[in-house]
This record gives C-alpha cells, sequence and structure tokens, in this order.
C-alpha cells in the first residue's frame, strides 16, 4: 500500500522478522546508521519487530552483534519486541524480510503506509527474502543483502521528503 497523504517527518520505519534477533535488528541497526550519516535522525525514526514473542526483551543474537561490531555499527539499548496491532497505523513503512512475515503482518489488521518486503528496495539482489542467519549463520549476505536494499529505501524516503 502506498501512503494516500505525503510524508511528514519524521518518517517512521518499521523492519519485521520472525523473532527479532537477527534480520530485523540489523536492518534496524544498519539503517539507522545510514539516516544519521545522511543527517536526516531527526526526520526518519527506526525500530524493529518480530511476529513471534519468542525473543522477547532479549538483545540481538550474537552473530548479529558481531556483525555489526565488526562494521562499526551500534545496536545498543536494542532488545527483541513483537509487533503489535497499533504498529499498524502508527508506522509510516513496515518492511518485512521473508513472505511469511509479510503475510503474518498482513493478517493482523490494515496497515496505514507502505507495508513491502524489504528487498523490494533491491531488486537486482537476485532474491527477493532475506534468509534467516539464525538457521544458516549467514550473517555477512544478509548484512550486504539489507545494506544495498537500505539504500534503496533511504533514497525513496528521501525523494518523498522532497516533495513535501
Amino acid at each position: 500500500m502506498i501512503h494516500e497523504t505525503p510524508l511528514k517527518p519524521p518518517v517512521q520505519v518499521l523492519f519485521v522478522c520472525l523473532g527479532n534477533i537477527c534480520r530485523s535488528p540489523m536492518a534496524e541497526a544498519v539503517f539507522r546508521h545510514k539516516v544519521k550519516q545522511a543527517g536526516l535522525q531527526e526526520q526518519i525514526l527506526v525500530d524493529s519487530a518480530g511476529t513471534g514473542n519468542w525473543h522477547a526483551g532479549e538483545p540481538p543474537h550474537h552473530g548479529t552483534r558481531a556483525l555489526l561490531d565488526t562494521k562499526g555499527i551500534a545496536y545498543s539499548g536494542m532488545v527483541a519486541r513483537q509487533i503489535r496491532l497499533s504498529d499498524l497505523t502508527f508506522f509510516d513503512y513496515i518492511l518485512t524480510m521473508d513472505k511469511a512475515n509479510y503475510q503474518d503482518t498482513v493478517r493482523l489488521g490494515t496497515v496505514r503506509g507502505v507495508l513491502r518486503p524489504f528487498l523490494e528496495y533491491a531488486p537486482d539482489c537476485g532474491t527477493d527474502e532475506v534468509p534467516d542467519p539464525y538457521y544458516t549463520g549467514g550473517f555477512e549476505e544478509v548484512y550486504d543483502l539489507i545494506t544495498t536494499a537500505s539504500e534503496g529505501l533511504l533514497a525513496e524516503i528521501r525523494q518523498r521528503l522532497q516533495n513535501v
């Protein structure tokens, strides 16, 4: 779904995966880092959530933390949480990591803003889902996909903010 009304700062972005300890917190940290580098931290706010509650209150997975440490990307204070019904009307962008996360989010109810698979912002990456490194251990691959999609998302948001 695309906004009917123009975007107004702050733009609220939510990344969604299954347990909110690997992919979506990595996306949150990477995108927040890119937003800060662009000097837009007052205009774009970022969060993440999981469709399940198994890891609620836990920090990101040690593999996510280790990778973010090597890249110099901050993640302190981040803890897993489950997506809430109120998120559907609060966030301007809700971006899912895979088809199951997308369907689970759709089942929650009507979304006010944009609900899309995150990799739609990286159309040339050769896949439409961010693989779950909890099972594969592929944190570097996930980081590369998230970085590319974050650049596409940030470009879209910047353009839409200029049109306000």
